[in-house]
């Protein structure tokens, strides 16, 4: 790590109780670092238990209008730029349709893929009804390279995120690791193969006193990946469940 990147992360903890104080809603989580611009966003390094960096923003403008306004096409519709600015919108929708605009256009600039998605719901896992590798269960990302997971809800229900000590991978629990053997057939040196081609070693298990945190609306989220040059360990998080009759427009990458 660069002293550049290591003063900056210094930086980041001794101002984290002040951040905090402005913003309640990460009060005393050592897991998360609080940012106010997208510079430090994406400069600041995950160091230590910090596994989350959070763009800590209060957004204007009117995203309800921009979600009424759009067409549901699939249970999750990807939304293009052309969609947005073929709306109709009122000045505080036009506020918010700009928000998004310059939020895909940093993540774009920067070298990120974001896409805008519309989401009605996402498809369930109920293959096994000891383990499920859908997006509602506590999960990390995995990447083969360096990169990170970027993500914002602008309106609908918000997403999870667990520290890691409050999580046990579901492969370590013996009555369910017990019931993926049963599944397998192969040879034993290729089990965690088959563990990780059906991504079984990515989900987890809240423990009894889990406290989940939610990313709230209007953030935007940058979160560690799995991947070889990962110096910390990779944040678990999960979608929520829908509220009903309500979609969710949410910015990843």
């Amino acid at each position: 790590m660069s002293s550049i990147c290591s003063l900056f992360l210094q930086s980041l903890v001794i101002n984290k109780h002040f951040l905090n104080y402005m913003n309640d809603t990460f009060t005393d989580n050592n897991q998360i670092g609080v940012v106010s611009s997208f510079s430090e966003l994406v400069d600041t390094c995950f160091q230590g238990d910090i596994n989350a960096i959070c763009w800590d923003r209060n957004l204007g403008g009117d995203f309800r209008e921009i979600v009424s306004k759009l067409q549901l096409k699939e249970n999750i519709t990807e939304v293009y730029s052309e969609d947005l600015l073929s709306l109709e919108l009122s000045e505080k929708g036009h506020i918010a349709r700009e928000i998004i605009l310059h939020d895909l256009q940093l993540l774009t600039d920067f070298g990120a893929s974001p896409s805008l998605n519309l989401i009605k719901s996402y498809e369930r896992d109920q293959e096994f009804d000891f383990i499920s590798t859908d997006v509602y269960s506590y999960h990390v990302d995995r990447s083969d390279i360096g990169t990170d997971t970027f993500l914002c809800t602008y309106y609908g229900a918000t997403s999870d995120i667990l520290p890691n000590d409050q999580c046990i991978k579901k492969i370590l629990i013996p009555e369910i690791l017990e019931k993926i053997k049963e599944l397998y057939h192969g040879k034993e040196d290729e089990f965690e193969t088959f563990l990780k081609e059906n991504y079984f070693d990515l989900h987890y298990q809240p423990k009894h006193n889990a406290k989940p945190i939610n990313l709230k609306l209007g953030h935007l989220w940058r979160l560690a990946v799995d991947h070889p040059q990962q110096q910390v360990l990779p944040c678990i998080h999960r979608a929520p469940d829908e509220k009903n009759g309500e979609y969710r427009l949410l910015l990843i990458s």
